[in-house]
C-alpha cells in the first residue's frame, strides 16, 4: 500500500491535495501517530496509537486532516 491511500480503518485522514507539508499535525501529535512522506506531506505511520485527540485536525492550517470518530467505524 502506498503512502497516499487511505485505509477504512485509519482513524485520521490526510488529504494529500490540501497539505502543504509545513510539519505542524507531526509535531502536536502527543502519540506520535502521524509522520512524513518522502515529499514532507502527512502520513499516517501508527494508526493503532492514535488516542483520537484531534490536535492534528485543529493545527492543521489548511483543514487538510480529518480525525474520524470512533463512531465512524
Amino acid at each position: 500500500m502506498s503512502s497516499s491511500e487511505v485505509r477504512a480503518e485509519d482513524p485520521v485522514v490526510v488529504d494529500r491535495h490540501l497539505c502543504k507539508a509545513c510539519g505542524i499535525c507531526i509535531a502536536f501529535c502527543p502519540k506520535s501517530v502521524l509522520g512524513a512522506d518522502g515529499d514532507g506531506i502527512a502520513i499516517v505511520e501508527r494508526p493503532d496509537e492514535c488516542i483520537r485527540c484531534r490536535m492534528c485536525e485543529f493545527r492543521c492550517p489548511d483543514f487538510a486532516i480529518v480525525v474520524r470518530s470512533e463512531e465512524d467505524e
